[in-house]
């Protein structure tokens, strides 16, 4: 476990869910920031926890992770159950947009790497008219194959040499988390996987209504979306999570009730 000493988590299916605000994970960043410590953050959904359940060394990824916040409903949901009833959802794109408020005020100098060129074009644009006093100090959208070492390494320096202080990744799952997860040790910057943030922020991909991420539908809308892109991380993915995590729910019951017994 990686996550600070004042954040409380729960595994979920195995992957570590922090408890936390927006506003603990801005302060924690903060602190990170001004310490010259580098580190990785991921918005995990349940297609992140599921990964982990199909492909243990993604969930040592994860896990490894300085802080995992909870992205999408269902997790958020499993940590009321959990034992954890104030836990929210701090949702990826979000904490974009609250970051990027936040560096307005600090002085952070900000990168964007992923995606592709003209969605980065459109989103410095959006965010430079949104946050007028933002500094973002470079972007660089990657090929989609697989990098070299040798590409990682001058990706590396690009964002080094930018004098950066955060890095929005926005690769997708689970691409980004391996990836931040390779370049951590090496930058003394905190990265933070934001999933599809830049097609939404770039007002390339629309977001799903609020009402339907309140009550956790907005799968459904991206599957509506992009249905062959998306029918397998859903329709497979989502049925899996609910009967696995029942089953964690009742083992969790019945401990609670034999450790009373004891007691």
């Amino acid at each position: 476990m990686r996550s600070h000493p004042s954040v409380e988590s729960a595994h979920i299916l195995g992957t570590r869910i922090d408890v936390t605000t927006y506003r603990q994970a801005g302060d924690l960043i903060a602190e990170w920031i001004s310490q010259g410590k580098g580190g990785y953050v991921v918005a995990a959904n349940v297609h992140v926890v599921m990964t982990g359940v199909w492909r243990s060394p993604f969930r040592r990824v994860v896990n490894g992770a300085q802080l995992v916040t909870s992205d999408g409903m269902p997790l958020v949901w499993g940590l009321r159950l959990l034992g954890f009833p104030e836990a929210e959802r701090v949702y990826g794109p979000d904490l974009m947009l609250a970051l990027c408020d936040r560096a307005q005020e600090e002085g952070w100098r900000i990168f964007l790497y992923g995606s592709e060129f003209l969605v980065l074009e459109r989103l410095q644009r959006n965010l430079r008219e949104r946050f007028p006093n933002i500094q973002l100090v470079g972007a660089y959208a990657p090929p989609f194959r697989p990098l070299t070492p040798e590409e990682e390494a001058s990706d590396r320096q690009r964002i080094l040499d930018s004098g950066a202080d955060l890095v929005f990744v926005s690769l997708g799952c689970p691409k980004q988390e391996e990836w931040m997860a390779r370049q951590s040790p090496f930058l003394p910057i905190v990265l933070v996987g934001v999933g599809a943030a830049f097609n939404f922020h770039s007002g390339v991909v629309a977001q799903a209504p609020r009402w339907m991420m309140a009550i956790g539908l907005e799968w459904l809308f991206r599957l509506l979306q992009e249905p062959r892109r998306l029918w397998q991380r859903y329709l497979i993915n989502n049925p899996a999570f609910v009967v696995l995590f029942a089953a964690q729910l009742l083992r969790h019951w019945l401990g609670r009730r034999q450790a009373k017994r004891v007691s």
